[in-house]
């Protein structure tokens, strides 16, 4: 706790304590030890299975012994089983991967397994053979929102629930999606994964016609605000590039970059103000015969500068972005 004093551990506290670690350093790796070789020596049985339970318990990171368990799985324990069984085992094996997925929420190999899990729902019976693989992707998707609510900005949760989406019988509709996103970035506007789950969404909706294009106005309003309010976070500056596109439109560049030239003038030492607005100065020169293409290019040759001051870790990114301009005058 904070503001707490560590009182030392005495001498004989001290040795307890590293005989303890000792021996569970000793347990695990005569654990691993024994589960090796029985990958080793292609051994499929219960008893192994149950070993790579107690090791990844001790170790939810260790990717080969995940690799091991499904062999074990496939090849020892499902052909001996019933396919209500087999469903059984996996609904478990779900409830593993979630508590696993608690103490360390962003490791590959938990993940893959769980996908694997889903993926492996035998078919149900005779009067309704979807019934089962239903139900489990059904619940998968509260599973993963309920990790969301806990941890927002995890990218492999959002991965994960885009994953679910597209495999359940009856997904959100793209409007509530949308809406879920919103939710998200008004918890949290540095949320990356929110804005480009966002990304997505609105494209599917704008390219079926199911959204207008005049709703392009609000994302700029709901961007805005963003990074007004965080203007040092890199989330909603990416997420206005997107809507920017490919800088067509003269008028909406000159728009916008005067409202981030605001912004600077509130936050001088904005580094992604300032990138943004070489990135938009530039796609301006481009626009055409009209663009005042000294003036911008020295603005953008000024900023290259203050970049370099304020940001020197990419010094070398900004001097080329200045060297293409210079060959472009």
């Amino acid at each position: 706790m904070h503001n707490v004093k560590r009182v030392p551990l005495s001498e004989d506290a001290l040795k307890a304590k590293q005989t303890r670690e000792h021996a569970q350093l000793a347990r695990y790796l005569n654990l691993t030890d024994t589960v090796l070789t029985k990958r080793k020596n292609k051994d499929y049985s219960n008893d192994a299975f149950e070993s790579t339970t107690a090791l990844l318990r001790d170790n939810p990171e260790f990717y080969t012994i995940w690799n091991y368990r499904r062999q074990i799985l496939l090849r020892g324990i499902f052909p001996q089983s019933s396919a209500v069984q087999i469903k059984d085992i996996l609904i478990q094996e779900l409830s593993m991967t979630t508590e696993a997925l608690r103490r360390l929420p962003k490791v590959y190999w938990i993940w893959n397994h769980r996908r694997w899990c889903l993926e492996a729902i035998p078919q149900g019976p005779d009067d309704d053979p979807t019934q089962w693989k239903q139900s489990v992707w059904n619940k998968e998707l509260y599973v993963v929102e309920r990790m969301l609510d806990t941890d927002p900005r995890n990218f492999h949760a959002w991965n994960y629930r885009r994953y679910v989406l597209a495999n359940v019988a009856h997904p959100n509709s793209e409007t509530h999606e949308l809406a879920y996103t919103t939710k998200k970035i008004e918890s949290s506007l540095t949320n990356f994964s929110a804005w480009h789950q966002r990304s997505k969404v609105l494209s599917s909706l704008w390219a079926k016609g199911t959204l207008s294009l005049d709703s392009k106005e609000e994302e700029f309003d709901l961007v805005k605000n963003a990074i007004f309010t965080e203007p040092n976070d890199q989330s909603a500056w990416i997420y206005h590039r997107w809507l920017m596109g490919l800088g067509a439109d003269k008028e909406l560049l000159e728009r916008e970059i005067s409202v981030i030239q605001d912004l600077l003038d509130e936050q001088p030492d904005s580094k992604w103000a300032m990138d943004s607005l070489v990135h938009y100065k530039s796609l301006l020169i481009q626009t055409g015969p009209n663009a005042d293409k000294l003036t911008l290019t020295n603005d953008c040759l000024r900023l290259l500068n203050d970049l370099r001051t304020i940001d020197p870790q990419r010094r070398t990114r900004y001097d080329d972005l200045g060297a293409v301009l210079k060959t472009n005058q």
